[in-house]
């Protein structure tokens, strides 16, 4: 596949490091990593300068190959268990109404992670108890007992992001299984009997996939429980990565917020610089 190398006007928006500064300060002070920085996301200046980030637990080091994702691939260092205090500590000093929280793939860990997510939700809440925690969590492969101990901490959102349609998998996630990414928010809404929270997934759109089988995707999603989804337009970060194979138009865009809606999601954002994290206080007003 050739990768599309002009982008179009819709596809201009600059990245200001100078508005980053404050927060680049605080992260360096606190030792904290975001998916903003280590993703190449467009967004995160506009986020930085708003006093906005996702952060970014269990290192930056990720044990899996996505072929259309900038975090590094690497042996991941041990667990820092000081990590969630520091998290809470930046969220308190943010002031911040609305969190989300997200980490590296952690396939070394027995549980995948789903601990140090519960202790990074419980240190924040205790530090600032009236802020809105939004988890992105990995596959944590499937696990149940993984994904309660992520629900028995008590997030107010569990986010798990398909990515892509079920026929790019092999293409562009290799080492994923849309099955088993589709059962996670599965069994998350199947633990809503005991605990209330929303459930949510993104999707990239550009590489590949054809309108129906986005439409397709999203009957799969509701017929899971998902309340919330975001559709983006796939930026390749490098001509090492997945190529982009389209740049989907606005009005097509407008046209998968539309048919979500009718899908029955709760909230949906569909535009070009949409992610999954991007403006995610409006998903569910605090």
């Amino acid at each position: 596949m050739r990768e599309m190398t002009r982008r179009p006007s819709w596809l201009n928006k600059k990245v200001r490091l100078g508005d980053c500064a404050k927060m680049d300060r605080l992260l360096t002070e606190l030792r904290l990593h975001t998916v903003c920085e280590e993703a190449a996301c467009p967004n995160r200046s506009e986020c930085f300068a708003k006093g906005t980030a996702t952060f970014m637990i269990l290192g930056n080091a990720c044990t899996r190959n996505c072929l259309f994702c900038n975090l590094m691939r690497a042996r991941p260092s041990p667990i820092d268990w000081d990590e969630p205090e520091r998290i809470s500590r930046a969220v308190h000093r943010l002031g911040l109404k609305h969190v989300v929280i997200t980490s590296v793939t952690r396939d070394d860990l027995e549980d995948g992670g789903a601990s140090v997510f519960a202790e990074t939700i419980e240190a924040v809440r205790k530090m600032t108890p009236h802020v809105m925690i939004e988890v992105l969590i990995p596959d944590l492969q499937g696990d149940l007992c993984s994904i309660e101990k992520v629900v028995a901490a008590g997030p107010d959102i569990i986010g798990h992001n398909v990515d892509t349609v079920s026929r790019l998998y092999r293409l562009v996630r290799p080492e994923a299984n849309f099955r088993r990414s589709l059962d996670v928010l599965r069994i998350a809404d199947s633990l809503r009997k005991s605990r209330t929270f929303y459930t949510k997934s993104g999707l990239m759109v550009g590489l590949g996939e054809t309108q129906d089988e986005v439409l397709a995707l999203f009957q799969a999603l509701r017929g899971v429980g998902c309340d919330f989804v975001s559709v983006g337009q796939y930026l390749a970060p490098s001509r090492k990565h997945y190529p982009v194979a389209e740049y989907v138009s606005p009005h097509v865009f407008s046209l998968y917020r539309k048919r979500a809606q009718e899908a029955g999601f709760l909230h949906a954002e569909c535009a070009p610089y949409v992610r999954s994290s991007y403006r995610a206080a409006e998903y569910c007003p605090v």
